[in-house]
C-alpha cells in the first residue's frame, strides 16, 4: 500500500512539474520578447519558486542555513557539491537577489522545457566539455561579464552529480579561471545534503518527506590569493560539512 501511495503522488507531482515547465517557457518567452531582460529573469525567479512549491506534493522539506551576510553590489561564485537536479531551484530562489548564472554543458540548451530557454537567453555559458580550450576561453570571457555586472555565478566543479551524496573531487579548470578573472568577487561555499535521495531511483519514483538541507558558508574574499589554494579551501569547506549529519 505504502508503494501504491508513493508512485500515486510522484505522478500527480510530475504532471505539476510538466505543467509549470511548459506554462514558464511561454511565459519567459513573452517577458524577454515583450519587456526586455529584467522581466525575463523575474520569471525565471517565479518559475523556480513553483518548482519549489510543486515538491511540497512530495512533502521535501528544504531549509537554508546561512553562516554569514553575503556581500551586497559584489560578484559572487557559488561553489556547491552536486547531488541531483534539485540542487539548482532552491539556489537560483534564495539568492535570486545576486542574478545567478550557470556555467552549463552545451547539451542542456535545448530539448528542456524552461531550462534550456534560461540557459539560453538568461545570461549563463554553456560549454562543450570535449573542447577544453574553447570551454575555457568562453568561462574567462562569462567571468569578465559577470564581473562587470556584478552578478552571481554559480558551478558545481564535481562536473557530474554524486548518486550517493559522497563528494567528488573537484575539476578546478573552470572554477579556477572563474576566480583568476573576478578578483573583486567573492567565493560563496555551499554544501548541499539529501538531495541526491530524490534522484537515487532516476527520479522515479522519489522518496516522500525528504529533507533536504543548504549549508551557506561564509564568504571568501579572492584578492591576490592563489587560486589553487582557494579551491583547496573550498572544496575543505564542503567537505568537512558533508561529513557531518543532516
Amino acid at each position: 500500500m505504502k508503494n501504491i501511495v508513493v508512485y500515486f503522488v510522484n505522478i500527480l507531482y510530475y504532471l505539476c512539474f510538466g505543467f509549470l515547465l511548459c506554462i514558464f517557457y511561454l511565459v519567459q518567452w513573452l517577458a524577454l520578447h515583450l519587456f526586455g531582460f529584467q522581466y525575463h529573469k523575474k520569471s525565471v525567479d517565479w518559475l523556480n519558486f513553483s518548482l519549489l512549491g510543486c515538491l511540497k506534493v512530495l512533502g521535501t522539506d528544504i531549509r537554508f542555513q546561512i553562516e554569514e551576510p553575503l556581500p551586497k553590489h559584489k560578484s559572487l561564485i557559488v561553489v556547491a557539491n552536486h547531488q541531483s537536479t534539485y540542487d539548482i531551484p532552491p539556489l537560483i530562489w534564495y539568492l535570486r537577489k545576486h542574478h545567478l548564472k550557470f556555467v552549463s554543458k552545451k547539451e542542456l540548451g535545448k530539448g528542456i522545457p524552461s531550462v534550456s530557454f534560461n540557459l539560453r537567453h538568461g545570461g549563463s555559458v554553456l560549454i562543450d566539455r570535449k573542447d577544453k580550450k574553447k570551454a575555457l576561453t568562453q568561462i574567462k570571457d562569462f567571468a569578465c561579464r559577470i564581473a562587470q555586472k556584478k552578478w552571481g555565478v554559480i558551478i558545481f566543479p564535481e562536473g557530474t552529480r554524486s548518486k550517493d551524496g559522497k563528494p567528488k573531487p573537484f575539476q578546478r579548470g573552470g572554477l579556477s579561471v572563474l576566480i583568476s578573472n573576478m578578483p573583486e568577487a567573492y567565493i560563496i561555499p555551499v554544501s548541499i545534503k539529501n538531495s541526491w535521495q530524490l534522484a537515487q531511483h532516476n527520479y522515479f519514483p522519489m522518496p516522500l518527506a525528504t529533507k533536504l538541507l543548504f549549508k551557506i558558508h561564509q564568504p571568501i574574499v579572492i584578492g591576490k590569493e592563489n587560486p589553487n589554494d582557494l579551491i583547496d579551501q573550498v572544496e575543505r569547506i564542503i567537505k568537512t560539512e558533508l561529513a557531518t549529519t543532516i
